[in-house]
């Protein structure tokens, strides 16, 4: 009986390329799921990437550029 722990990724791109980070939790028993938890967060323009999985790194890096930083940032700074 091997009980082995799994984690999945899945990342949406927004229009103003914030990510929406789904990150599910997957408990198997000799290859039968027997449990299963989700957890969410959101990455902004901006934000530090160097926490973030790899698969989540890698994204980031390629749409949050200098300019979708600073029209993120503007975005904001106009609603406050």
């Amino acid at each position: 009986m091997a009980i082995t722990k799994r984690l999945e990724y899945r990342v949406n791109v927004l229009s103003d390329k914030t990510l929406e980070v789904r990150t599910d939790t997957i408990i198997e028993e000799d290859g039968v799921g027997i449990s299963k938890s989700i957890h969410s967060h959101v990455v902004v323009p901006g934000d530090d990437l160097s926490l973030q999985h790899e698969e989540v790194q890698t994204i980031g890096n390629a749409v949050h550029t200098a300019e979708v930083i600073a029209a993120y940032r503007a975005k904001i700074a106009a609603l406050a």
